[in-house]
């Protein structure tokens, strides 16, 4: 038998070389255990925050702090959505909002598609309510977030959700103020985030408008504000929910609850902040 030549055996071992190197890619980021292989936990779940017009403020930060304090183990990130215009002009861009939107959207799509078993929620205030809506309507099919969190909304009541809710697997908790002064004349005067002039959703509620789906709209939990709130330092004014008791104590057991969950807590929890957490934020 003739001996391989000096050439055919060098390509040999580049055929041997490339085959040991796609398996080891094969195996990268798996784990054995007794010769079986194991698929890697589940990236940290994320939660975007979008402030409202006036852009990321100390209160977003103290949203954060609270819903941390509360339990939320979350990769967060705040988007200021207003970039170097925050204020009344980011209320009437409507185009760039738009925009922002979409850019939204892409970060949510491409956290999905890196891995669809990370768990994402979204919160936002005020304006940013609208931009969080925007984003969902412009999800691919298949992209869902966890939750979501509408905090004094800003868009106008009758604004339809169906679309936006299609990519809530869980449920959409809007809580509002009839006392948020912003969210009523501010509105009245200088219109909602959708370009309404009237009482925005985060004073009086939703509506669901006539041809809305019903089904998509029993995710929405509706939260009128309680007197009670008080005591986690939520005066009912346009900034209170954000306070970081009040974040702590509500709204962080609120973010990976179902709707049936979420109902019920809301229905049976104390309305008092608990003796433990008596400081002040």
């Amino acid at each position: 038998m003739t001996p391989p030549s000096p050439r055919r055996g060098a390509l040999l071992c580049v055929c041997v070389a490339l085959a040991c190197a796609v398996g080891c890619a094969r195996d990268a980021g798996r784990k054995s255990d007794g010769g079986r292989a194991q698929i890697a936990p589940p990236p940290r779940p994320y939660l975007l925050h979008l402030p409202g017009i006036g852009g990321k403020r100390s209160i977003d930060r103290t949203l954060v702090k609270g819903l941390e304090e509360g339990g939320v183990d979350a990769e967060i990130e705040i988007y200021d959505w207003t970039g170097e215009d925050p204020g009344l002009s980011s209320l009437y861009a409507a185009q760039r909002n738009r925009e922002e939107a979409a850019k939204v959207a892409a970060i949510i799509t491409k956290l999905y598609r890196d891995d669809p078993r990370r768990k994402i929620y979204l919160t936002g205030h005020s304006g940013g309510t609208g931009i969080a809506v925007w984003a969902l309507e412009r999800l691919p099919d298949d992209v869902q977030v966890e939750s979501l969190l509408l905090l004094a909304s800003a868009l106008s009541p009758t604004y339809d959700l169906s679309d936006a809710l299609r990519h809530v697997r869980g449920k959409a908790v809007a809580l509002s103020s009839t006392y948020d002064p912003v969210l009523g004349i501010g509105t009245r005067m200088f219109g909602t985030i959708d370009g309404v002039k009237t009482d925005a959703a985060g004073r009086v509620g939703f509506q669901r408008p006539p041809g809305a789906d019903e089904a998509q709209y029993a995710k929405l939990v509706e939260v009128p504000y309680d007197r009670a709130w008080i005591e986690l330092s939520h005066i009912g004014d346009h900034i209170g929910m954000m306070m970081r008791p009040f974040a702590r104590e509500i709204l962080a057991p609120l973010v990976s609850e179902t709707v049936r969950q979420t109902r019920a807590a809301l229905r049976d929890a104390p309305t008092t902040k608990p003796a433990a957490h008596a400081e002040s934020s």
